[in-house]
């Protein structure tokens, strides 16, 4: 599948893909990453179109982003072990809508692959 300008917008929050959910908001959603690279990956994203971090005018949307990847961390216990919030910009940013990664574990392979 090419990726998508917008894949948030354009498949998982219009159910072209099929996700496995692991926690939901009224602005917020949560899920296994489709092709994880970490022993846990998890997507965090705002339901709302939201292009990038520097654009993000409601900063409420954050709190409910973060409270979120606190529960979660939490609930799998991550604390415990280990774990990363990850966000990217720039040219880094493959998807043009603001999304987090939630990860822990290992690395299943390298980035630059």
């Amino acid at each position: 599948m090419k990726q998508a300008k917008d894949f948030y917008c354009d498949f998982v929050l219009n159910s072209k893909i099929a996700v496995e959910v692991i926690k939901e908001t009224e602005n917020v959603l949560a899920y296994y990453h489709t092709k994880p690279n970490w022993t846990i990956h998890i997507v965090i994203i705002p339901k709302k179109h939201i292009t990038r971090l520097i654009e993000l005018e409601d900063m409420n949307i954050i709190q409910e982003i973060f409270t979120v990847a606190k529960e979660i961390i939490k609930e799998k216990k991550l604390a415990e072990s280990n774990y990363k919030i990850i966000t990217n910009g720039g040219s880094f940013q493959e998807s043009q809508h603001l999304h987090f990664h939630l990860v822990s574990g290992e690395a299943r392979k390298s980035f630059n692959e």
